[in-house]
Formats: structure tokens, sequence, C-alpha cells
């Protein structure tokens, strides 16, 4: 059983808008900080942002403005907001859970299966 579903992604234009979702069991959304990671094809797998459960909220300096991270305690789900997108936001987006130690974010072995963002004209 999934434990963390993405949606939300698909072909959108430069500069346009998009928002991820990814629904989460309740087991693992109350424990864990959720975060985004994407990978582009031939580049590592790498972190876009993250949101603790009082909701802080931590980014990829490079991304800072033009995504959001946010989350629903109710719904057991966390968002990711992008907007002004470039061709090179073009990625799988990934939803994982972890935890922070110190200032430095710990992914654990809770993936969804990705979602596929195409930006182009």
């Amino acid at each position: 059983q999934a434990q963390l579903v993405e949606s939300g992604g698909g072909l959108v234009q430069p500069g346009g808008s998009l928002r991820l979702s990814c629904a989460a069991s309740g087991s693992i959304f109350s424990a864990y900080v959720m975060a985004w990671y994407r990978q582009a094809p031939g580049k590592n797998r790498e972190l876009v942002a993250a949101i603790t459960g009082g909701g802080k909220e931590n980014y990829a300096d490079s991304l800072k403005g033009r995504f959001t991270v946010s989350r629903d305690n109710a719904k057991n789900t966390v968002y990711l907001q992008m907007s002004s997108l470039k061709p090179e936001d073009t990625a799988v987006y990934y939803c994982n859970a972890g935890q922070y130690w110190g200032s430095t974010y710990t992914p654990y072995n809770y993936w969804g299966q990705g979602t596929q963002v195409t930006v182009s004209s």
C-alpha cells in the first residue's frame, strides 16, 4: 500500500504555474518533516523544499520566491506551488518524509512514485 502518492504534474508553458499534491498516510504525515525532491534527466535527485509539522518552510536557494511548500494537516497532504516555471524546472518531482538533524534535512526511505513536470512551449 502506497504511503505517499503525488499528483498534479503535467505539461506547462514557460512562465506558467502548477501545484503538486502529495497525500500521505496519517502515521507518516504526523511523525515526519515532509519534503519535495526533483530529478531531471541525467542529474542527481535534489531537495526542492521541506516543511516541518509546525509549518516551518525551507527551500533550495535557487528556488526561493518561485516555489511555495505548504501542508494541510487535516488532509495529510503536502503541496508544492510552483510559479514562473522555467524549462530547467522540468523533472520528476518526488514527495518524501524525513527529519532535520540540526539544519540538515535527512530523507528517510519514504518516497512517492513521482510525478512528471514538463515546462515547454
